[in-house]
């Protein structure tokens, strides 16, 4: 017996998911449940691309601003709320879809990564951050590839973020992160949709919604965070534009050095997330985002839907 249905829309930031997703979900009377480890903060809307209130009002949105700028949310935190969440839109008659670009995230949910609960320890996260940033962000991966390997070969050194991570559990638990990291698939019948783009388009795409947001209001958006009282060294204050806009407002950095380091950095972040997207890639269709026919790919959901019964 077929598994209850879970449309999945991944892909790189800019590619244009929020839009195809509320798309598909005003057609087949889905909700979207977003897989984004930005959109989570509350008060970063513009810089994180969060859906504007127009387009929470064509569908619904679920796990958007579930934390403040300083608050943390463990990926075992959102991989539950998103089982709930999912569950509840099919107790509702709706179809849930899975929507985003965070590849922890994702895989989480549909690989059903029984995720170490190990809480955070804020004094050794402390200690290994300023290992790192003493010693080098690859100093720190080679004390994790000591301890586990396997771990250290699927994270990059410059995300220390999740090397910090890996290491706590190592050092907390007593056994590596890889070997905690079990799947337990869930019992949905899953169809997953890649979005792609050739690689120069998608990066001039992602420079427009750079200029797009500064527009927005993006740099009174960090000044209002800061004059909150939240750290330029949160991690939340990590996401693209964050870091480099704060050298701006703090350091004295030219707006124009800000903008061009912030697209650079998104540059680099796409590329990151299709090696996510290869290294896992438990049956998407890819789709040329220029090419996709919406329509046809409606058709081609309804269809499934009709297949589940």
């Amino acid at each position: 017996m077929a598994g209850k249905p879970l449309l999945v829309i991944l892909g790189p930031t800019a590619i244009g998911k929020t839009g195809l997703a509320i798309e598909i979900a005003e057609a087949v009377g889905g909700e979207i449940v977003s897989a984004d480890s930005r959109q989570i903060y509350r008060y970063m809307d513009i810089g994180t691309a969060k859906p504007t209130p127009e387009q929470r009002a064509r569908a619904a949105h679920h796990l958007l601003d579930l934390v403040d700028p300083d608050g943390d949310l463990a990926l075992a935190q959102y991989q539950k709320a998103a089982y709930e969440t999912i569950d509840a839109i099919h107790q509702r008659g709706s179809l849930p879809l899975l929507v985003g670009g965070t590849g922890q995230y994702l895989t989480a949910v549909i690989e059903g990564w029984t995720v170490p609960e190990v809480p955070p320890n804020p004094v050794l996260r402390a200690e290994l951050e300023a290992f790192a940033a003493k010693q080098g962000a690859e100093t720190l991966h080679r004390r994790l590839a000591q301890l586990d390997p396997t771990a250290a070969a699927a994270i990059h050194h410059r995300n220390v973020r999740r090397v910090i991570r890996a290491l706590e559990v190592c050092l907390e638990a007593g056994e590596p992160i890889s070997a905690l990291q079990r799947k337990n698939p869930p019992p949905y019948t899953i169809l997953q949709y890649g979005l792609t783009l050739d690689r120069a388009e998608l990066y001039a795409r992602a420079d427009r919604r750079v200029d797009e947001m500064m527009a927005a209001g993006f740099l009174e958006e960090v000044k209002d965070l800061f004059a909150r009282g939240y750290s330029r060294w949160l991690p939340s204050m990590s996401g693209l534009g964050y870091r480099q806009l704060a050298a701006h407002v703090l350091d004295g950095a030219t707006l124009d050095s800000s903008i061009t380091a912030t697209k650079h950095a998104t540059h680099d972040f796409i590329r990151r997330q299709y090696t996510w997207f290869r290294g896992h890639d438990t049956g998407i269709l890819w789709h040329n985002m220029e090419k996709t026919n919406t329509a046809l790919m409606i058709e081609t959901i309804r269809q499934w839907l009709r297949e589940q019964g």
